[in-house]
């Protein structure tokens, strides 16, 4: 795993699309080719208080998680995903990179190699719900969004990651 020290941060903020709320005050944050395949994701996330761990894809279709944040990171492969909803952008990720969506943050899979996978987590083991942008829905899920706390770890460098400065 690389040091936070040889890292550039990413970020974008992406407004409410119509369908997909994304974050109002939070950013997507990128952390780059951090990890490699030798190293043990799930124990570091663990590790951090981000829990409820998987290994999967993303959906195929534009979607959001209004009661949690989420970290995703590449296990294997590449594959480009759409971040932010509709009029979001698309991105172009590969293995080591760690995503780190706020609640509301709408992402989908677009195309990808045949190995890429991500390990999921979420702040404390949150059990997420799945939202495809449903309009009657969407009132409920910007309170919900608002509600949700900033996580007390970083999910890749715990209590002094950059997360936690960012994510203000």
């Amino acid at each position: 795993m690389r040091d936070i020290s040889e890292i550039t941060v990413q970020q974008h903020f992406f407004p409410d699309d119509g369908r997909i709320p994304n974050h109002p005050h939070y950013p997507f944050v990128r952390y780059p080719a951090v990890f490699d395949k030798t190293d043990a994701i799930e124990e570091v996330l663990e590790r951090n208080h981000w829990r409820n761990t998987w290994r999967g894809s993303v959906f195929d279709y534009h979607h959001y998680h209004s009661n949690a944040h989420e970290v995703l990171v590449v296990a294997e492969g590449d594959a480009t995903l759409h971040i932010g909803g509709a009029s979001g952008e698309e991105l172009h990720v590969a293995i080591g990179d760690v995503l780190l969506l706020p609640a509301g943050t709408g992402h989908k899979f677009i195309r990808g190699s045949h190995s890429f996978t991500v390990v999921g987590a979420y702040p404390n083991g949150t059990a997420y719900n799945l939202c495809t942008g449903d309009p009657i829905e969407k009132g409920k899920h910007i309170q919900q969004i608002a509600a949700v706390p900033k996580p007390s770890h970083d999910p890749i460098f715990g209590e002094n990651g950059p997360l936690l400065t960012l994510w203000t």
